[in-house]
């Protein structure tokens, strides 16, 4: 049902079509959120991180006035929410007919979550290796960024075998991990006191 392969390759084949012009990509920019299997519940979460990548790139601008900074960290919090309902997601499905021994060792991260980091990662890949490919580049720049792009696909591949182990442990009975809910405060329009204020509660 896990494999970290899978969610690796499926991560790098959206970043390069979710870059292409609508009508080159092969692969729907709407990656469903109702979905029930594992990759396709991956690829909406991917899609939620890779949209707020961007965003925040918006959110740098310099030239960028006022009306759209505030627009921008909207839409940036609307996707982290989205990003983080989807972590908790994968979570539940992985979670649910697990029968885990409950004496065994409690591992601190979720798959869910180590899913997420390898989704950044992706980005990171991607976007570094543009760099380097960049017309305007100079060589410093290029060796630079090769040097980056090393490190982080040695990141990955470790972080996608931390990933494989857990669950074969947790599978073995060896491991086993909890559901936590991140209890994100900042969009509850009743526990973020800028939003209740403004609502004369």
């Amino acid at each position: 049902m896990l494999d970290a392969l899978d969610i690796t390759r499926m991560h790098d084949e959206t970043t390069r079509a979710w870059h292409l012009p609508p009508e080159q990509s092969i692969i729907s920019n709407e990656a469903s959120l109702f979905a029930d299997n594992l990759l396709a519940l991956a690829t909406a979460q991917h899609r939620a991180n890779f949209d707020l990548w961007h965003e925040e790139d918006k959110a740098r601008d310099p030239g960028a006035d006022d009306a759209q900074i505030a627009a921008v960290k909207r839409k940036i919090d609307r996707l982290n929410q989205q990003r983080n309902d989807l972590v908790e997601r994968l979570d539940t499905l992985l979670i649910s007919g697990l029968a885990m021994q409950p004496e065994a060792p409690l591992h601190s991260e979720t798959p869910g979550l180590i899913i997420d980091r390898l989704s950044i990662l992706a980005l990171k890949i991607f976007h570094t290796g543009e760099e380097i490919n960049r017309a305007s580049a100079t060589e410093a720049h290029r060796s630079r960024n090769r040097e980056r792009l090393a490190i982080l696909l040695e990141q990955r591949q470790d972080l996608a075998g931390c990933l494989d182990n857990l669950w074969a442990e947790v599978l073995g009975g060896t491991r086993r991990y909890k559901l936590y809910r991140q209890m994100k405060m900042y969009n509850d329009p009743d526990l973020n006191p800028a939003i209740y204020k403004n609502k004369g509660t």
